[in-house]
């Protein structure tokens, strides 16, 4: 988060960007802290970026999909305007998970009218031709960005939380 509130301060947003995430959580432990998430009257709008251990676990996608929503929900009872963060499925779970999966993210945006970013890792996959690159941007556990990963994140991402600030005002 500190590299995004940098991106965000070095264009001229004086923002404070509140990390709500916990390692290693799913949607239903993002679903279980919106609610006092979004009584911080700081809170003007919310970075929804769930799901990817969702599917390390192989969470059935409707259960994914019915966390998020009730994480929408939340938002849009608040009248707190999201960037919800997408995430697609690998092949490994069998073609109908995949589709499943990779289909809740633009719905559920389209349903909330929430700004869509397509892939937490799409800066990331620009890389994906060349693993020796690709490893440069991931922790040693080969699924997680490190730094300089988390900066590219930032700066292809970083158009959209403008737009996200911007719905704010």
């Amino acid at each position: 988060m500190p590299q995004l509130q940098d991106w965000l301060r070095a264009r001229g947003e004086d923002v404070l960007v509140i990390n709500a995430g916990v390692s290693g959580d799913t949607t239903a432990g993002g679903l279980s802290r919106v609610g006092w998430t979004l009584e911080d009257p700081r809170v003007a709008a919310m970075i929804v970026a769930l799901g990817g251990n969702d599917l390390l676990r192989g969470i059935d996608p409707d259960v994914s999909r019915a966390n998020l929503k009730g994480i929408l929900e939340a938002a849009q009872a608040k009248d707190v305007p999201v960037l919800l963060v997408g995430l697609n499925a690998p092949g490994n779970y069998g073609p109908d998970y995949k589709a499943a999966f990779d289909a809740l993210y633009p719905e559920l945006a389209g349903q909330f009218g929430a700004l869509y970013y397509p892939s937490f890792f799409n800066a990331l996959n620009a890389h994906s031709d060349d693993p020796g690159a690709m490893a440069k941007y991931l922790q040693p556990d080969g699924i997680h960005p490190n730094d300089a990963g988390v900066a590219l994140i930032v700066e292809d991402m970083g158009p959209m939380v403008l737009d996200l600030i911007g719905r704010t005002r």
